[in-house]
C-alpha cells in the first residue's frame, strides 16, 4: 500500500469518527443521530482500500516469520557445526593425549628391556670369561709342569753299554747345531 493509500484511508476513518463525534444527539440516550448514506459511504471507501493494506500487512508477517524460521536454522547450523567442531577438537587432543601416553609405555618397555638384556650379555660373557679364566689356569699348569720337567737333571748314562750303542752323546758332543732347542738360552 502506498503512502497515499494509507493517508487516504486514515483520512475516511478520521472523518467517520467526525461525524459521529458532532452527531445530534438523542435526548435521555447515548446514542447519537448519523447520516445513514454518509456514514455508510465512507465505511465502504474504508473497506475498499482496507484489504490492500491487510494484504500487505500479511505478507510482511509472512515474510518475517519466513525469515525467523530461515534464521532459526541458520542459527541451528551453527551451532551444531560447532559443536562439532568442539568434538573434533577434543577427539584430536584425545588422540593426541593417547599417543603420547603409548609412546611413553613404548620408550619405558624397551629401555627395560634394554637393560635386562644388557645384564643378561655381561652376566653371559663373565660366565664365558670365567669358563676361559679356568681353561687357561688349567693350561699355565700344564705349561708350568712341562717346562719343570724340561729344567729336570738328566741322569748320565751307564757306562757298561756294549760297544756298538752309540747312544745319546754322539748327538750331544757334536758341534752342529743342537737337536733340540732350549728356550731358556733366549
Amino acid at each position: 500500500m502506498s503512502d497515499q493509500q494509507a493517508y487516504d484511508l486514515e483520512t475516511l476513518l478520521r472523518e467517520l469518527r467526525d461525524i459521529v463525534d458532532t452527531a445530534r444527539t438523542m435526548p435521555m440516550s447515548a446514542s447519537v443521530l448519523v447520516n445513514r448514506e454518509e456514514t455508510l459511504e465512507l465505511i465502504d471507501e474504508a473497506l475498499a482500500a482496507l484489504p490492500e493494506e491487510l494484504r500487505h500487512a500479511r505478507w510482511l508477517i509472512k515474510e518475517r516469520e519466513e525469515y525467523l524460521v530461515q534464521a532459526r536454522r541458520d542459527a541451528e547450523d551453527i551451532v551444531e557445526a560447532g559443536r562439532v567442531q568442539a568434538e573434533r577438537m577434543v577427539e584430536r587432543t584425545e588422540v593426541a593425549r593417547e599417543a603420547r601416553r603409548v609412546a611413553q609405555q613404548v620408550v619405558a618397555h624397551a629401555e627395560a628391556d634394554s637393560r635386562r638384556l644388557r645384564h643378561e650379555a655381561e652376566d653371559y660373557i663373565d660366565q664365558k670369561l670365567a669358563a676361559f679364566e679356568v681353561v687357561l689356569e688349567r693350561t699355565m699348569a700344564t705349561v708350568v709342569k712341562g717346562r719343570e720337567q724340561l729344567q729336570a737333571v738328566v741322569e748320565p748314562l751307564p757306562t757298561d753299554l756294549p760297544d756298538e750303542h752309540t747312544g745319546l752323546e754322539s748327538m750331544y758332543e757334536s758341534d752342529e747345531d743342537p737337536a733340540v732347542f732350549d728356550q731358556d738360552g733366549l
